[in-house]
């Protein structure tokens, strides 16, 4: 087994692309600290989100507004977390659109809380088995339901919130493609017709097919070129890839039980292996550097050497499109689940935190696109995954004869016809960019 070490923030690359938008860098606000804080992380995090609000009116009126060189401004796209841009715009008299990087289903959901909230008045009970939630084709286990809708400070009461603000917007844009949820996609706009939402454009997958912002995420192009080096020397659909995302990561423990699965499934695997960050800030994990020790016995090491090879940040969309991967072991953040489907690679499933959860519950139950690894684990639990079960759910997904593996493959076909002229999200593009102009004075 070998290993390297990771790479710089990918957000710095952004302004190094070849594009006609423009960055502006904000004044900056300082998170807040987590230390004794009794309030949710999410009602923290919306919050200091929020704070941002004047900082972003005084840039559009300064730059865009009070400029003669500017074009018109037609209108404010903002995500979830920033709901509050929504008053921006209405001071500015613009319309303000939604990005939803989550999928349709979880869309429903967010746009199901505040009638929900309106007739029930409080946070949902783990003491119920399933909740029936608009959008979703199965019942949902309580212990699949995201951890903010059981918060009592402040998290269920800010979802709530958001979901309101969605409404006042005349537009979201969603990372999905209607092929894909059909189910979801079909209940916003028959259920929802007649609300004060306007529209919904699924207009995914967007990511970055190329890869070209990878080459800018990495301090030393020779860390990913290592990777991909190792990849181009292992056969087809040989290797396990294991990444759980920009915010996943695991304990000692945790990590010496997926090398015991690692060792017991036989396979070849990449795996990107990162350190917790400090549980009392705003921070994400970290590399390595080298020094795999901390948490990886020199028996592992050795027994693995010609099989495995383990890094820090990882060239996700790279690999995946590499023809030697043949399963993901993801946290089934949705931008991962979208890439998997693109490329053809059955995922088993781990997620870690936020709606990641849902996310495996849909693709294992609902639309039969992955392998159940857990559906139910959370990062916060301080549950350990067994070496095992791990083992078991790569074996069951590398299992060519999966019918899993088949219906992905399917999937990847219908994913790429989405985008291409004449697919449903190559038309909703189109109308959002129509809709978007006819703003314009």
């Amino acid at each position: 087994m070998k290993t390297i070490d990771g790479s710089s923030d990918h957000t710095r690359s952004l302004p190094a692309f070849d594009t006609q938008i423009r960055f502006i860098n904000l004044h900056y606000v300082d998170p807040p600290s987590l230390e004794k804080s009794k309030v949710s992380r999410e009602k923290l995090v919306i919050d200091h989100r929020g704070s941002y609000k004047p900082y972003v009116k005084e840039a559009i009126i300064k730059n865009v507004l009070s400029n003669t060189n500017s074009a018109p401004l037609a209108g404010l796209v903002f995500d979830m977390f920033c709901s509050s841009i929504v008053d921006v715009g209405n001071e500015l008299g613009v319309p303000s659109y939604l990005f939803f990087t989550c999928n349709a289903d979880f869309l429903g959901l967010m746009l199901y809380l505040p009638g929900r909230d309106d007739e029930v008045g409080r946070e949902f009970e783990e003491l119920y088995s399933d909740y029936i939630i608009p959008g979703y084709v199965n019942p949902i286990p309580s212990r699949i339901m995201p951890l903010f809708l059981f918060n009592k400070y402040g998290g269920y009461d800010t979802f709530v919130k958001i979901g309101r603000r969605f409404k006042e917007t005349k537009g979201i844009i969603v990372n999905t493609y209607t092929e894909l949820e059909a189910h979801a996609v079909k209940f916003l706009l028959n259920d929802f017709e007649d609300d004060n939402l306007h529209h919904v454009y699924t207009v995914g997958p967007l990511f970055d097919v190329k890869g070209e912002s990878v080459k800018l995420c990495f301090s030393d192009d020779s860390e990913r070129d290592e990777i991909m080096k190792w990849l181009d020397d292992q056969p087809d659909s040989s290797v396990v890839f294991l990444c759980f995302g920009g915010l996943g990561s695991f304990d000692g423990e945790q990590v010496k039980e997926i090398a015991l699965g690692l060792e017991q499934c036989g396979h070849k695997f990449l795996w990107s292996l990162r350190k917790p960050p400090p549980k009392d800030k705003f921070e994400g994990p970290s590399d390595y550097k080298g020094d795999l020790q901390e948490v990886l016995s020199n028996e592992f090491l050795e027994k693995t050497n010609k099989n495995g090879l383990v890094c820090g940040w990882t060239p996700q969309k790279e690999v995946l499109g590499h023809k030697s991967v043949g399963e993901f072991v993801s946290h089934c953040g949705w931008n991962s689940v979208l890439e998997s489907l693109w490329f053809g690679v059955p995922i088993a499933t781990w997620p870690m935190y936020a709606e990641q959860q849902l996310n495996a519950f849909q693709i294992v139950k609902d639309l039969g696109l992955a392998v159940e690894l857990r559906l139910d684990y959370r990062n916060t639990s301080g549950e350990v995954v067994l070496g095992d079960e791990i083992a078991r759910a790569v074996k069951c997904v590398m299992d060519t004869d999966n019918e899993v593996r088949k219906k992905v493959k399917e999937e990847s076909e219908n994913s790429r016809l989405a985008v291409m002229n004449g697919g449903y999200s190559y038309a909703a593009f189109g109308q959002l960019i129509e809709d978007i102009l006819g703003n314009m004075p």
